[in-house]
Order: C-alpha cells, then structure tokens, then sequence
C-alpha cells in the first residue's frame, strides 16, 4: 500500500463501493488485508464467494450473518470466520453496521480503486447447498 505504519482513523485506506449502501475502507499488505465496511441500514444481501480467507468482527451496528445457507443473528463484538470459497453475506435491519474485515491473501481487486465485490454471486443463495 505504502510505507506508512500507522493510520488515524480511516485516513489512508483506500475507499470502495462494494455495492448499493456498502462502501468501505481497505488497507493491506502483501500478506494480510483489513476492509472497514460500513453497511447502511436495510440492506440486502449480496451472497457471494471468493478464494481468500476471511474473518469479520462487528464494530457497531447488528446485523444478520448468511453463511452457507444458515443465518445468525450479530451484534456488536460478535466476529465470524468464512473459509476460502464459503458463500456468503451480511443483512442489515434499522441499525445498519460497521464491520472489520479481515483477508488473507489480501483480496487482489481491493488493491486498486472500483467497484464490486469482485466474487462470484450467488444469486438469491439458491447455489448455496
């Protein structure tokens, strides 16, 4: 990303809009990436997939966690794993959500500026079983 070691607050990340009210900010290194999304409220979810390994943990906010077809209800301090290529996606309800994403490798299309979530869709979780 560059050489600097520190950041204040989301100053340096590298802004994104993975799809209609989720935006987020990424920061990341050759090894591991960090994504800051923030998910407005009453957004849908988009189920997808992607070869990176991926942790999350909820900032702020709630929210409904879909993974491989299961929902679990989030809240904040709540953190969830998703194995490489696991289907998968986030449900806000009047609180929307702020959510630390964790990567590793880092997700190659978050590297540059776009837009995306650059992954495989999985329309209306029908593929998810």
């Amino acid at each position: 990303m560059n050489d600097k070691w520190y950041f204040k607050a989301l100053q340096g990340g590298l802004e994104r809009k993975l799809a209609d009210g989720i935006t987020t900010h990424v920061f990341f290194s050759s090894q591991i990436m960090l994504s800051v999304a923030e998910i407005e409220p009453h957004t849908e979810p988009s189920i997808h997939s992607h070869p990176e390994e991926q942790w999350g943990y909820l900032l702020e906010g709630e929210c409904i966690r879909i993974q491989n077809g299961e929902e679990v209800a989030m809240q904040q301090g709540d953190f969830w794993h998703t194995p490489p290529n696991t289907p998968h996606g986030v449900r806000t309800g009047a609180r929307g959500a702020r959510i630390l994403d964790i990567f590793s490798p880092p997700r190659g299309a978050y590297t540059k500026p776009g837009e995306g979530l650059a992954a495989t869709q999985h329309p209306n979780g029908s593929d998810l079983l």
